[in-house]
């Protein structure tokens, strides 16, 4: 890791927060692990189905805390051994955001750290400068239902490992097929997760579009919290 992130003065440094809970995973390949999140607030996009739009303005900050001080609560009160870094995006905050992912990954009890990232984020600076084994990325391609689709980084797709995910949220036809355009176009070692907008695109329909395209690489992806809780509940 870097001096600059690595110096002991990172830990005092400060990040606009929404929440701190331990529940289990709701999606990906961690799914059911129970797992504290931690949610910065902030972001940069506005997609359209977003479900924390509590994260980011003209909502405002709840509090700030200090990484030594998020670190001491994930310590603390908490026993999972997975941390789920999200927001909003947790990466807005360049090396400040670093410098907080280092520090989850440095908790001895901890076996890996899944941060929930955009595509609008360029992923190089952070791998280069966060050595941590336990560090992985899931990248939330938007596609064009999003609303966000211009603002996606496609070079990360390069930069992204066999621990990694990418995830693609579709809401139509358009969306399925865009999304397999997209991994045809840029090859990458992530596993990719097809998840449904459970509105317009039910979870049965997109399992037939994924069996019939012969996408055997590609795993469903269904948010667990929202069948087990009410889907506009926070701090589950």
């Amino acid at each position: 890791m870097s001096d600059n992130v690595a110096a002991p003065a990172a830990r005092s440094v400060r990040l606009p927060m929404v929440e701190i809970f331990e529940t289990v995973e709701g999606e990906g390949t961690r799914a059911g692990f129970p797992t504290v999140f931690v949610r910065l607030f902030g972001c940069n996009l506005r997609c359209v189905w977003c479900d924390t739009k509590y994260s980011y303005p003209p909502a405002e900050a709840e509090f700030t805390m200090s990484i030594e001080d998020i670190v001491a609560e994930v310590e603390r009160d908490y026993k999972a051994e997975h941390i789920c870094m999200t927001g909003g995006e947790p990466l807005l905050y360049g090396k400040r955001s670093a410098a907080l992912l280092q520090a989850l990954c440095d908790i001895e009890r901890i076996k890996d750290v899944h941060v929930e990232t955009n595509g609008a984020i360029d992923l190089e600076p952070f791998l280069n400068s966060v050595s941590s084994s336990k560090a992985r990325y899931i990248m939330d391609y938007k596609l064009p239902d999003s609303g966000e689709n211009e603002a996606m980084l496609h070079h990360n797709f390069a930069l992204l490992r066999e621990q990694d995910e990418v995830k693609f949220v579709i809401a139509s036809d358009r969306d399925f097929d865009f999304a397999v355009e997209t991994l045809q176009s840029y090859p990458t070692k992530a596993l990719a997760l097809f998840s449904p907008v459970w509105e317009s695109m039910p979870p049965a329909k997109l399992v037939e579009k994924m069996l019939a395209s012969g996408l055997t690489g590609v795993k469903l992806n269904l948010q667990l919290h929202k069948i087990i809780w009410d889907p506009a509940q926070r701090g589950v």
